[in-house]
């Protein structure tokens, strides 16, 4: 009797000291793990749901899910496991929201590992792979490869890191920095997760939280 208590006071007491952490470290939870408070569907398609503490997107059609309040400067963490079989996602930051379109600041999440650009910066619905890999510059791509390495999982939990102050934008995978560059394309906007319209597959994310630089 006197283990099972103590076993639990124990557990108690190690909640307590990771809810410390977290408010001294100043992240802020941006899902509650029981609701998408805080979040929409920019789309009209796509199915959302919320499974041991994860957020599930599911659809046959690209579609992304926003945070309803805006951010400029941040540290933001999150985890992503991709669906088996071709798929591709990425988390949108300092994003353009409008009904059936997003666009803007993507950190990528890249599923096929003969490519391996996860942690890469893609300007989703501009210029596209432009910024960290540059596509029509082979050298910047190989450049880029040796620094990422082999960071992502590709059939696991992977997390990620964006940090945004002002122009600098740096992006994290599993503790690797993948992208550190400078672009004033854009300074403040929703942050955002995607599903890339594979028929029935499932996106899981979990863990999102951010703190605020002011």
């Amino acid at each position: 009797m006197f283990y099972r208590q103590f076993s639990f006071v124990s557990l108690m007491l190690m909640a307590s000291a990771m809810l410390v952490q977290a408010a001294e470290d100043g992240f802020v939870p941006l899902f509650d793990g029981k609701t998408i408070t805080g979040w929409k569907n920019a789309y009209e398609w796509g199915t959302v749901e919320i499974k041991d503490s994860e957020i599930h997107l599911t659809g046959e059609k690209k579609f992304f899910v926003c945070t309803e309040k805006s951010y400029s400067d941040f540290i933001f963490e999150g985890d992503v496991h991709l669906p088996e079989g071709k798929a591709n996602a990425g988390f949108m930051f300092r994003a353009h929201v409008q009904p059936g379109k997003v666009f803007g600041y993507q950190a990528e999440v890249d599923g096929d590992p003969a490519r391996g650009w996860s942690g890469g910066l893609y300007d989703e619905g501009r210029r596209q792979w432009f910024i960290s890999p540059i596509k029509a510059d082979p050298e910047n791509v190989k450049a880029w490869r040796a620094r990422a390495g082999e960071t992502f999982k590709r059939n696991d939990w992977n997390t990620y890191r964006i940090t945004c102050i002002g122009k600098k934008l740096k992006i994290e995978v599993n503790g690797v920095v993948t992208t550190d560059v400078e672009d004033d394309m854009d300074a403040s906007g929703p942050l955002g997760i995607q599903h890339h319209g594979e028929k029935g597959a499932t996106y899981r994310y979990r863990n999102l939280r951010i703190k605020e630089i002011k």
